[in-house]
């Protein structure tokens, strides 16, 4: 089951990757049926859906990395931090984390899409926003536990830094929990990145995204299933794909 997995995850990504590279989205028959024109016909507005499907993932899995990228950077910094500072100060910084976490990831993608309309550096930075917190306790209970270890109290008393003690200590030892969070953090900024194109925000038509594949063609769904389905089954597989990968890891 893992390798399965890994293929599949590894195939979306690759269709998102180099998908691009393959074709345009050329126009066609409004709402033709599958195999009309094109392997999987055409969209509400005559649009080629393979050519959209191949074109719309680099935006979705683009954003992500993106932000998945923010998030392993400062949640493993801030988390490895805090767990290596006093009881107080971690706890105190642990309190403004549980508050921002209160805030729904779709309000803020909303707020910060209100102000830079059309960006997608503002979708990327409110996923990022969204799952740093998360990241952050993770790496923290784990840095918690290496400091309580008695090597780490040895390189204290040896007079190490703060950053001797997370480059030699205690990377070394959450290496891979930032690893299988990391993951978890990129299925989820892949939902929030296509759940914000299925919103509208970021970048706008007529540029080609998963999500926004299916709102845009929801309303012909009858008509022609494959421009809703095709970016919709490839989403739901990216994300049991790697949800079984990491929890096969655990």
């Amino acid at each position: 089951m893992k390798w399965g997995a890994t293929a599949v995850a590894l195939l979306v990504v690759l269709v998102a990757v180099i998908g691009p590279l393959f074709g345009d989205a050329p126009n066609a028959t409004v709402g033709a049926p599958f195999g009309h024109s094109g392997l999987l016909g055409t969209d509400v507005l005559g649009r080629d859906v393979l050519a959209r499907v191949l074109h719309g993932g680099l935006a979705v899995v683009g954003l992500a990395a993106g932000a998945t990228l923010v998030t392993v950077i400062v949640g493993a910094g801030v988390g490895m931090l805090l767990g290596l500072a006093g009881d107080r100060l971690s706890e105190l910084t642990t309190r403004v984390i549980d508050l921002v976490l209160v805030f729904p990831p779709l309000l803020v993608m909303l707020v910060l899409a209100a102000g830079f309309p059309g960006s997608d550096l503002a979708v990327m930075v409110a996923v990022a926003l969204t799952t740093v917190p998360f990241s952050v306790r993770v790496v923290r209970a784990a840095t918690q536990k290496v400091a309580a270890t008695g090597y780490l109290r040895i390189a204290r008393a040896r007079g190490d830094s703060v950053a001797q003690l997370i480059r030699y200590d205690v990377l070394p030892n959450v290496r891979g929990v930032v690893l299988a969070d990391s993951g978890l953090r990129f299925v989820t900024a892949v939902y929030l990145t296509s759940t914000a194109g299925f919103l509208g925000l970021g970048r706008g038509a007529p540029a080609a995204n998963w999500g926004r594949m299916v709102s845009e063609n929801l309303p012909g769904i009858t008509l022609s299933p494959w421009p809703v389905l095709a970016p919709a089954l490839l989403l739901v597989a990216f994300g049991v794909s790697v949800n079984l990968l990491l929890g096969g890891s655990r």
